[in-house]
């Protein structure tokens, strides 16, 4: 094997990892959110708090991906 038919294979192995990861995080977020929201509805039923904590959940799931 030259180094013009490792080089592919480990690219693709890098993004398959990185997909894996990525997949793997954006479940972990979103099982986060639906607990928090869940948790927050039914112990305080204010609307309001629930926008805000989506909203802070996305900007940091945004700011995390994007990084």
């Amino acid at each position: 094997m030259n180094e013009w038919t490792i080089t592919p294979i480990f690219y693709v192995v890098v993004v398959v990892v990185v997909v894996v990861v990525v997949v793997v995080f954006v479940v972990v977020v979103v099982v986060v959110v639906v607990v928090v929201v869940v948790v927050v509805v039914v112990v305080v039923e204010v609307e309001i708090i629930v926008v805000v904590v989506v909203v802070v959940v996305v900007v940091v799931v945004v700011v995390v991906v994007v990084d």
